[in-house]
């Protein structure tokens, strides 16, 4: 049994590393059920926990799921005690703590960037981790801690990025970071942003020279024959035939 157990996290664990890039040590963030739960069974979280993921891992918690242990009955002492001695994450409710469940998911968010494993014992929280594609949970049954087998939400995650529908999220930021890198993308974006700033100084030596006064076009001469003017010669009314004709033209007659 122990065996098989073992073979069902190993295949598990590569399926997260090959589509998910989980790489160790593997961040376990565990709530106060699951210490609870462990000590109830006698189990050594910190010994057994990197035996059975097959690799070094980091323990932690949040600073809620210590207060919520805080609040809780005494009978929680042993598992506050447990969970003290982890890592305690950053969250953002320092100041107003919430429900260690609530902090959790706000921990993974939507794609689990951080890529925590979640060790708990809530019913509910793992209801609402499964819906959420690429986190692994971890649980405690019958005396042993089992790695929960793969939600068919992530299934259909990776069905999805396998043909080509969606971009893993993982594959974004490697290419994002790569572009930094390489100085691609980022002078563009800041061309596009950035306002051209028009340098102030004297004005131009040539906009204040005056202005010439364009010369006319020479105008085109007018035609002898239009400066003529046509003259007309009127007739008299009544003058006598021979009027008008010189002397030269005059015959005498003896």
């Amino acid at each position: 049994m122990k065996i098989k157990r073992q073979k069902h996290a190993k295949k598990t664990i590569i399926f997260y590393k090959y589509n998910f890039y989980f790489r160790e040590p593997f961040q376990i963030l565990i709530d106060g059920t699951f210490c609870q739960a462990a000590l109830k069974n006698k189990i050594q979280i910190k010994e057994q926990l990197p035996k059975y993921l097959m690799g070094d891992v980091q323990l932690c918690t949040t600073s809620c799921a210590l207060k919520e242990l805080e609040t809780l009955s005494k009978d929680l002492y042993g598992a506050k005690l447990i969970l003290q001695r982890f890592q305690t994450r950053k969250c953002n409710h320092m100041k107003d703590p919430i429900s260690a469940s609530a902090c959790f998911l706000s921990m993974v968010e939507e794609t689990n960037p951080h890529h925590y494993f979640i060790a708990t014992q809530d019913q509910e929280l793992t209801t609402a981790l499964r819906k959420i594609p690429g986190i692994p949970l971890l649980y405690i049954i019958l005396n042993t801690m089992v790695l929960d087998k793969v939600s068919e939400q992530t299934l259909k995650h990776v069905e999805a990025v396998q043909l080509g529908q969606i971009v893993n999220i993982h594959e974004k930021k490697s290419l994002q970071s790569l572009k930094e890198k390489e100085g691609i993308g980022k002078d563009v974006d800041e061309r596009r942003g950035r306002k051209r700033k028009r340098k102030s100084g004297n004005p131009n030596p040539l906009s204040c020279l005056k202005k010439k006064k364009k010369p006319k076009p020479p105008q085109p001469k007018k035609s002898e024959e239009a400066k003529k003017k046509r003259s007309r010669h009127r007739k008299r009314k009544g003058a006598p035939a021979g009027e008008g004709m010189g002397t030269s033209g005059s015959v005498s007659t003896n």
